[in-house]
């Protein structure tokens, strides 16, 4: 199933800095998101916008991108500065997880979950370029990403894959046996095996996405998995990965001193563990840009946006 239905808008919420990269729901349906100056912001109230209460309830001194909510109320947060950080919400806590993987500092985490047995795994989406320039690699297609896991009471995270192409999302399946992880650079999705006769091996999940996949979400375990995507296909991308390295390089050099505006198409899927699309939500010329993160509250559809200065809350699709 690969039908379009419309991407419907209902409500914007402002925040007090831009860039709410991920977004991540609580049980009480309040939305947690952190933004460019390093807060961690708590979001009530999404069917009132003028009255929707947004509270700080942390701050890591870096860049939040990726979070996790834990069964204990914690939150792990991925900084693209500094490596996978936890976080106590009720008194704004920080302890560092870990800031290196195989003797070399984590540049850019991107997105984390944790199993029921307190297993986190974590990616890196590159090793060449930081945040700020994550268009170039996308351009330069440099494979340098990473699924890392850290067992618990671990320090040193265990390198499981290499050679992603700007490794992003990620989500469990409903048993437990497998991680989702986006691809972003590859425009696919990927499945890690974690138990079985498999147990390590990776293997292509959802190949072809109509636009480049960022974070996952996964509500209760037998819903879907959102994915975000924070573009359209851009074919002439295409055609540039398959050109030589050099040219490569010499393109993500030109991207990044080019003006970038994101494209005013945006969109999410869902996705069920045999990797059937379920929903296929877009929206053109779009006023909600770069759409890198959709979970589910109150029966909506929450988006962030590494682009935007707030939120978008959106009609949720009725159940297949």
């Amino acid at each position: 199933m690969d039908r379009r239905t419309a991407l419907v808008p209902l409500r914007y919420i402002t925040l007090p800095d831009h860039g709410p990269e991920d977004v991540v729901a609580d049980p009480r349906g309040r939305v947690l998101t952190g933004v460019s100056d390093g807060r961690i912001l708590r979001i009530d109230g999404l069917d009132d916008p003028p009255a929707a209460r947004v509270e700080r309830v942390g701050e890591i001194g870096g860049r939040p991108l990726g979070l996790e909510l834990l069964p204990d109320g914690d939150l792990l947060v991925c900084d693209a500065d500094g490596g996978l950080l936890r976080l106590d919400p009720d008194d704004g806590r920080v302890r560092v997880l870990a800031e290196s993987a195989a003797g070399e500092r984590l540049r850019f985490c991107s997105n984390v979950v944790a199993l029921d047995d307190g297993t986190i795994y974590f990616t890196v989406s590159s090793r060449v370029h930081p945040l700020r320039d994550w268009i170039g690699d996308l351009v330069e297609h440099t494979g340098t990403g990473r699924l890392l896991r850290l067992a618990p009471g671990d320090r040193a995270p265990e390198v499981l894959l290499e050679g992603l192409q700007f490794a992003n999302g990620l989500a469990p399946s409903a048993d437990g046996s497998f991680l989702i992880v986006a691809e972003t650079g590859a425009r696919r999705l990927t499945r890690y095996r974690l138990t079985g006769e498999r147990a390590g091996q990776a293997e292509p999940f959802v190949e072809n996405l109509p636009g480049y996949p960022d974070n996952l979400w996964r509500g209760a375990p037998d819903g879907p998995v959102w994915v975000a995507l924070a573009g359209p296909r851009v074919p002439p991308l295409d055609l540039l990965h398959r050109a030589a390295p050099a040219v490569r390089r010499r393109a993500a050099r030109l991207a990044l001193h080019a003006p970038f505006r994101p494209s005013g198409t945006t969109g999410v899927l869902a996705v069920d563990d045999e990797g059937h699309i379920l929903h296929r939500l877009t929206r053109r010329h779009s006023g909600f840009r770069m759409v890198t993160s959709v979970c589910e509250a109150r029966g909506r559809l929450v988006l962030g946006s590494l682009w935007e200065r707030g939120i978008a809350v959106c009609e949720a699709p009725e159940s297949k």
